[in-house]
């Protein structure tokens, strides 16, 4: 009789609490988010691909645990139109960040406009919880110029970004653009344009650290019951590769670099890039096994917390870096160095791991392809451009675009630049100048997979056939370039 009096008093007490358990079930139909965007990654940079001898270990944990995506490419291999696109969903002309968010830029109207449709906008009005962590650079400087080093020389990079244009993150700990990793500097949420602070710590860790206290709802950074979506935007391994600790240099200290620079896109020692890909490529690969190390710290919380199962963990980069490699420092360029970027997604409660080298996806496809995988395709908004891929990355087959697009714009004069595509096999790219078709190239990454020797001038049918694709695409996007490939 004992136990049965205390079996109706357990069912009365589950029964009083069952509306509450009810409604934090249902506010969990939809999966959390956690993206993890890493700075200037060049897209063959993961030690499972055994291309570059990097040490990758998390990374190539995450990537044996969702869809490894080995094509994809950044449109426009540049911080801030990269971004933009990413966000907007929308081509640089559409989004308006047609070049970085510098001073010099600023008076052509470069940034994210407050009133853009971003994807954190539709989830916030879901009812997300919404955080971000670290790189924004999506506001143009203004003067009087904030006072970091970066604001200090013929060109302002860094620049606050105040709620009303946060687009829906109310967890903020964030900066512009800002290269100094082994002291960074940051705003926090309630901080005012002058408000901001330095950290004595190298900045993937400290960010990992309070991205770690948003998974575990630290002080209540994030409102419980409800799904959330976090950006951890980490700068390494931009430019500043130097500026990582010494632990993980050591790590590469022996390595024979010159046994890696026997590919033919590399120059040889003793040419000034050469020898800044020779001098560079060990730190590069540092900042690389240190981001990988915050990664796997991440995604170990995610598993202690009970979030792994319904959480889609994206790992990707804003663009590459030819780093010398062509001649070119750098990135925002054609070359598959700058333009090809990881991208891993995984989603343990529904995407079965595999590495696809096929699907040509770019990073400005996630935002409908993310919105469609969480529940929300109805709600896409019209203006979206870019490609919903969430077919493919469930079952590996349906809708791909037959072509990448690539862009380079210069903000003085949009119409100036460069305008391509980037297929299953051929890289196409024109580049006009004051209303006058300039340059165009054209390689074949399949007989030529070092993109050495263009092509263009002993294929006038291939340019004539890519230059017809071409115009299509500018004039299907609403692009002025179009005028000129009559």
């Amino acid at each position: 009789m004992r136990s049965t009096k205390y079996y109706f008093i357990f069912s009365w007490i589950a029964s009083f609490f069952w509306p509450f358990q009810s409604c934090a079930k249902k506010s969990q139909e939809h999966p959390n988010l956690v993206f993890i965007m890493a700075d200037q990654w060049r897209g063959t940079a993961l030690g499972y691909l055994d291309v570059e001898p990097v040490i990758t270990p998390n990374l190539d944990r995450l990537a044996a645990e969702g869809v490894a995506f080995e094509n994809a490419v950044s449109s426009y291999p540049v911080s801030s139109p990269a971004r933009g696109m990413l966000m907007t969903g929308q081509y640089p002309v559409s989004s308006k960040v047609i070049g970085n968010c510098n001073s010099e830029n600023a008076p052509y109207g470069v940034e994210l406009p407050v009133e853009a449709r971003c994807w954190s906008d539709v989830l916030k009005d879901q009812g997300y919880s919404l955080g971000y962590i670290g790189k924004w650079h999506l506001d143009a400087p203004y003067f009087p110029y904030v006072d970091t080093y970066n604001n200090r020389g013929k060109v302002a990079w860094n620049e606050w970004c105040p709620k009303e244009r946060r687009h829906g993150f109310d967890y903020w700990i964030a900066y512009g653009t800002y290269d100094n990793h082994l002291k960074p500097m940051y705003w926090n949420r309630d901080a005012g344009r002058d408000d901001f602070y330095y950290v004595n710590q190298w900045g993937p860790e400290y960010e990992t650290d309070r991205a770690i206290e948003y998974l575990r709802n630290k002080d209540g950074c994030r409102e419980e019951g409800r799904p959330f979506a976090l950006v951890v935007s980490i700068n390494p391994p931009h430019t500043g590769y130097e500026l990582v600790p010494e632990k993980y240099k050591t790590l590469y200290k022996d390595l024979d670099i010159e046994k890696w620079c026997q590919r033919p896109d590399i120059p040889k020692k003793g040419n000034s890039n050469g020898d800044f890909y020779r001098n560079s490529v060990k730190d590069y690969y540092a900042c690389m096994t240190g981001v990988d190390e915050q990664i796997g710290r991440i995604v170990e919380t995610l598993k202690q917390e009970g979030l792994w199962e319904n959480t889609i963990v994206v790992f990707t980069s804003d663009h590459g870096d030819c780093m010398g490699m062509h001649g070119v420092i750098g990135k925002d360029i054609y070359y598959e160095e700058a333009m090809r970027i990881p991208m891993i997604v995984t989603w343990p409660a529904r995407i079965k791991p595999r590495r696809d080298a096929d699907s040509r996806i770019a990073l400005a496809d996630l935002y409908p392809t993310l919105l469609s995988l969480m529940g929300y395709k109805s709600v896409i908004p019209l203006q979206v451009e870019t490609f919903d891929l969430s077919e493919r990355i469930i079952s590996g087959n349906g809708f791909q675009p037959d072509f990448q697009p690539y862009y380079r714009i210069e903000p003085a004069r949009s119409t100036n630049g460069w305008r391509g595509l980037r297929g299953k096999r051929y890289t196409f790219a024109i580049k006009v100048e004051n209303g006058t078709i300039t340059e165009t190239v054209l390689f074949d990454r399949s007989d030529d997979p070092y993109e050495l020797k263009n092509i263009v001038t002993e294929n006038p049918d291939l340019e004539l056939k890519f230059k017809k694709l071409l115009r299509k695409w500018l004039d299907r996007t609403n692009d002025s370039f179009a005028m000129f490939l009559d």
